[in-house]
């Protein structure tokens, strides 16, 4: 008997059709870890049996019988840092495996879309000491949210704290230019209450130098790029640059490049971060930054979806260190 031309197909449908449980398709269609145990010609026969019924799956009343969203949510603070992009592809690649899509909005509306849904665990970047806001995340927690933030100050509270120490280690970038160089200036978004521009002047002061030209920028990768390009045309341009952000120090050495500038042998430059993008770029990027924070931060992220789910808030610490490449 033929399926009604208004009936809507259902796993029992697609099962028939592919010769397999129900099971079966509910683990290849959702991603499910026991997927993995599945053959690839199995999986193959449920997909194209799924395509040719034109089976999709009811996100909403999966949510209602379940709980879960099979969302990830990602709260970025700058969206066009290669950190940032860097953290999303590879967070995306590591719970799609598991049914999951990843969902990406800027910082701060985070909030916004726990009003209207439930991820299945969000990550944070960069999370300010602010009670109002650690009052969210901690009833956010309390309601079952699995959460994973990024914060030096704040402690595990329902959800994981990960800690970089990366203000106390910024200044070994600038006491690496200081090897060579007396005449370094600073590129930061921040001139106040900013720990990794404090760094850098408290740096100088301690080798007894003057702080060298400092240009500040907007939070994006063009506005360091416009100040970069401001600093290096002035008189009497640094030897060297020590940059708050590495994308920061990536928009330095394209300015370099436009205006004929070597990099290393003109100007060094140093970024803070040890973005993949750096690593990759020509010439390399030295800079200060944890190692393998991606790979880290997915394999927590996964946890929380799995063998961790509902489980006590924790400390992940990654320290950082230096990391000398080509540009300085």
């Amino acid at each position: 008997m033929s399926m009604g031309m208004t009936e809507k197909p259902t796993l029992r449908t697609v099962a028939k059709a592919a010769g397999v449980s129900i099971a079966t398709v509910s683990y290849v269609l959702s991603g499910h870890p026991r997927s993995q145990t599945i053959s690839d010609t199995t999986a193959e026969r449920v997909r194209d049996a799924a395509a040719r019924l034109g089976y999709r799956r009811n996100d909403a009343a999966r949510a209602i019988r379940t709980g879960k969203s099979d969302l990830v949510l990602l709260s970025l603070s700058v969206l066009a840092d290669p950190w940032a992009q860097a953290v999303a592809a590879q967070v995306s690649a590591a719970v799609t495996p598991l049914g999951k899509t990843a969902l990406i909005v800027a910082d701060g509306d985070w909030r916004t879309v726990l009003a209207n849904r439930t991820p299945d665990v969000i990550f944070i970047d960069h999370v300010r000491d602010d009670p109002a806001l650690v009052a969210d995340l901690e009833a956010f927690a309390a309601q079952g949210v699995q959460m994973v933030v990024f914060s030096e100050v704040l402690e595990p509270r329902g959800f994981d704290v990960i800690r970089s120490g990366a203000e106390p280690r910024c200044h070994l970038a600038v006491e690496h230019l200081l090897e060579r160089h007396t005449r370094i200036g600073a590129l930061t978004s921040r001139l106040e209450g900013y720990p990794r521009f404090d760094a850098y002047l408290q740096t100088m002061a301690t080798a007894g130098l003057p702080v060298g030209d400092v240009a500040t920028f907007e939070p994006h990768p063009e506005g360091a790029y416009r100040a970069a390009m401001s600093l290096l045309n002035r008189p009497g341009r640094p030897s060297a640059l020590y940059c708050t952000t590495d994308f920061a120090a990536i928009a330095a050495i394209r300015a370099a490049h436009r205006l004929r500038l070597d990099v290393p042998g003109d100007l060094a430059v140093i970024g803070v971060g040890n973005t993949p993008e750096g690593e990759h770029l020509d010439p390399s990027l030295s800079t200060v930054g944890p190692v393998g924070f991606n790979a880290a931060l997915c394999r927590i992220m996964v946890e929380r979806l799995t063998d961790r789910e509902g489980a006590a808030g924790k400390v992940f610490d990654f320290p950082w260190q230096l990391i000398v490449r080509e540009s300085s």
